[in-house]
């Protein structure tokens, strides 16, 4: 969830001061067992679970009070941190400690998985016979280990779709009808240069712009290649001065930059929220998850809708996962909670509550998910739009443990071209090149 709800995006020093302490782990906890109630009895007696996690999860007290019901042994504290950020730092850090002070259930983004399972020995393993199946494939190998440990249990996935503002499409003589839209975009055959294109022609006619960030956009592009900046045979990072499907993805956002498609903002940030009262831009690529920010931010505005469509064919954006660290004192009881919450239950009402489009095959394939609209989205059936796009996925790329750092460089290289305008795109990249060199 990116999750606002889940992808994190701030400066690569930050990153490496993250990797870093994920790094020191192994040593904190070589010598140092995790505590667990396995086999103790502890379970049967009065304990509390602490889940942390960050954003919105769509963990409601109500969904909490139903376990603690069934469990009266059990009390659940839930902790909610601001951001990914500040999550990931509050893990990284303890874990390097030793894990003292985790909570017994620990939210991640996936964006965090490639380091994480360097270390499985920090996680419970997770894996249990009787969930088979619950999970699409591809949710559950990302946080499968090479030796087969499972470390986090999924959430939500990120399908992305198109969010659009149909008065701002109107106003500049647009097609607002979402199947129009659809195909306005390039329908199933939808391209990146059919979705800039469309956003030239909205440019002549708009004071607003065509799309929020540059960044956010590079996102839903990358995730489509299947191994952008790390070969999956060695895990070795590609050099970014020979990366042509990157430089391409580069190159063809910095031209949307300076057709003036970009409202040159950065997501999460003040003025990306403020954009959303005042007209700035006009579309967004669309996690599902995506769709609670959008409502969050837009309070009083009108004429929001989704389209089901999405250039370059499926992508996915975000997604999260409940882990359970090995330094904690009840290990079994977290997992059995860690379960019920990710239960297609659970994770279906998540979705009505904040739009986190659920992982499990039985939520997606429910009446209540299939079924399901939004009133905000001018009453877009999200459920069925969200499942259409779902499907379109074809898989997760390979994300070692360099892309996260990496991918930062190249953010940071289009945040200088379209937000600090401090470079020349070119100079930019240069930069980019440089300092991913030297990440080593």
């Amino acid at each position: 969830m990116l999750s606002s709800t889940r992808p994190t995006r701030r400066a690569a020093a930050r990153t490496l001061q993250a990797t870093a302490g994920v790094a020191a782990v192994a040593l904190a906890l070589t010598a140092c067992g995790g505590g667990s109630d396995e086999g103790s009895g502890e379970e049967d007696g009065p304990i509390t679970l602490k889940v942390a996690t960050f954003n919105d999860f769509g963990y409601t007290d109500e969904m909490l009070a139903e376990y603690t019901k069934e469990h009266p042994n059990v009390t659940v504290e839930h902790v909610k941190a601001a951001t990914t950020d500040d999550a990931r730092s509050n893990m990284t850090t303890k874990l390097a400690a030793g894990g003292e002070g985790l909570a017994d259930i620990e939210a991640i983004e996936v964006d965090w998985l490639p380091e994480l399972t360097q270390y499985p020995d920090l996680f419970t393993d997770l894996a249990d016979p009787e969930l088979e199946g619950r999970w699409v494939d591809w949710k559950v190998q990302q946080a499968t280990t090479t030796e087969g440990k499972v470390i986090g249990y999924g959430t939500d996935i990120g399908p992305e779709a198109i969010c659009y503002r149909a008065d701002l499409f109107e106003k500049a003589g647009l097609p607002t009808d979402r199947a129009e839209v659809a195909e306005l975009l390039g329908g199933e055959d939808a391209t990146w240069e059919d979705y800039f294109a469309a956003g030239r022609d909205f440019v002549k006619e708009s004071d607003a712009a065509w799309y929020d960030s540059s960044a956010g956009t590079f996102q839903g592009m990358i995730n489509q290649l299947p191994a952008a900046f790390e070969d999956p045979e060695t895990g070795e990072a590609k050099d970014l001065g020979d990366n042509a499907e990157v430089k391409a993805i580069y190159d063809e956002i910095v031209g949307s930059v300076e057709d003036d498609l970009s409202a040159g903002l950065e997501q999460w940030g003040d003025d990306w929220v403020a954009g959303f009262q005042n007209d700035a831009f006009a579309t967004m690529l669309c996690p599902a998850w995506m769709t609670g920010p959008i409502e969050q931010n837009s309070g009083g505005i009108e004429g929001w809708d989704v389209a089901d469509v999405f250039p370059g064919g499926g992508g996915n954006w975000g997604g999260s996962f409940l882990t359970v660290p090995a330094s904690g004192e009840h290990t079994e009881a977290a997992k059995e909670l860690a379960a019920w919450l990710t239960a297609p239950e659970q994770q279906t009402k998540a979705f009505e509550t904040s739009g986190t489009f659920p992982s499990q095959i039985e939520a997606q394939e429910s009446e209540a998910v299939q079924g399901f609209t939004n009133e905000f989205f001018n009453d877009a059936p999200v459920g069925q739009i969200f499942s259409t796009r779902a499907q379109a996925i074809e898989g997760a790329p390979y994300k070692g443990a360099h892309y996260f750092a990496i991918r930062d460089e190249v953010t940071n290289a289009l945040n200088r071209v379209d937000i600090t305008k401090s470079q020349d795109a070119d100079e930019s990249w240069d930069e980019a090149v440089e300092k991913a060199a030297a990440l080593g």
